[in-house]
C-alpha cells in the first residue's frame, strides 16, 4: 500500500513539473477556423482558412498569418493574427484591419466594419510546439571598487577613513557619584501667641 502511494506521488509530481515547464509553450496550427456575420442579411457563415491563404468573405479579403493554441495541460488561449483588406473604388485594396483575434474574447480588438463581423473560433491541425524563451533572472551590475588613491579628494556624502595618525581622544570627564542630601533635623513648630483682642475706644 505504501509503495502505491509513493508511486502515485511521483507520477503527480512529474505531471505538475511538466506542466510548469511548458507553461509558456504554444502550438502552431496550419488551419484557422472563423465565423463571419453579414449584418445586412443576418447570415452567419463558418469557414476554415489555411495560414497565409487569402479568402473572400463578402467584400472583404482575409489572410490569417498565424494561429496559436496552448497544450491541453494549460488554460486554453487560442489566438490568430489576421490581415483584412477591402477593395476600394479605384481598384486598390485598403487595409481595414490588422491585428490579433482572441477566441475567448471575440469582442476584444475585433474587426470593426459597418457590414461584416469576423471572429476567431478555433485553430486546428497543429502538432508543432513552439517553446518560448523562459524569463532569465536579471543580473545585478558588478559592484565597483570604491577604494581611492590617498591623494584623491572625497566627494560629498562619502564616509572618509582616517588617514595617517589617529586623532587624539577627548579628555575624560571625571564625575563624582551623586550624593543623596542628608536629612535635616526636624525643629519643633513654634506656637504663635494668641492675637490680642481689639478694644473699641470710640466710647
Amino acid at each position: 500500500m505504501k509503495l502505491g502511494w509513493t508511486r502515485a506521488a511521483v507520477v503527480l509530481a512529474g505531471i505538475v513539473g511538466a506542466a510548469g515547464a511548458a507553461q509558456a509553450d504554444r502550438i502552431k496550427n496550419p488551419t484557422a477556423v472563423f465565423s463571419g456575420l453579414d449584418k445586412i442579411t443576418g447570415r452567419i457563415v463558418s469557414f476554415e482558412v489555411g495560414i497565409d491563404e487569402t479568402v473572400q468573405f463578402g467584400a472583404l479579403q482575409m489572410t490569417p498569418r498565424v494561429c496559436f493554441t496552448k497544450p491541453p495541460t494549460e488554460t486554453p488561449n487560442t489566438t490568430s493574427f489576421i490581415e483584412v483588406d477591402e477593395p476600394g473604388p479605384d481598384g486598390k485594396n485598403k487595409r481595414v484591419f490588422s491585428g490579433w483575434l482572441f477566441a475567448a474574447s471575440p469582442g476584444l480588438h475585433g474587426l470593426e466594419h459597418p457590414v461584416y463581423d469576423i471572429w476567431l473560433v478555433d485553430c486546428k491541425g497543429g502538432t508543432e510546439v513552439i517553446a518560448e524563451p523562459k524569463e532569465m533572472p536579471e543580473e545585478l551590475p558588478p559592484i565597483q571598487d570604491s577604494a581611492r588613491a590617498p591623494n584623491d579628494a572625497g566627494r560629498p556624502g562619502d564616509i572618509m577613513a582616517p588617514t595617517g595618525a589617529t586623532a587624539p581622544r577627548p579628555p575624560a570627564v571625571q564625575t563624582a557619584p551623586l550624593r543623596q542630601p542628608e536629612p535635616q533635623p526636624r525643629q519643633p513648630a513654634r506656637r504663635q501667641a494668641p492675637a490680642a483682642p481689639i478694644i473699641n475706644t470710640d466710647r
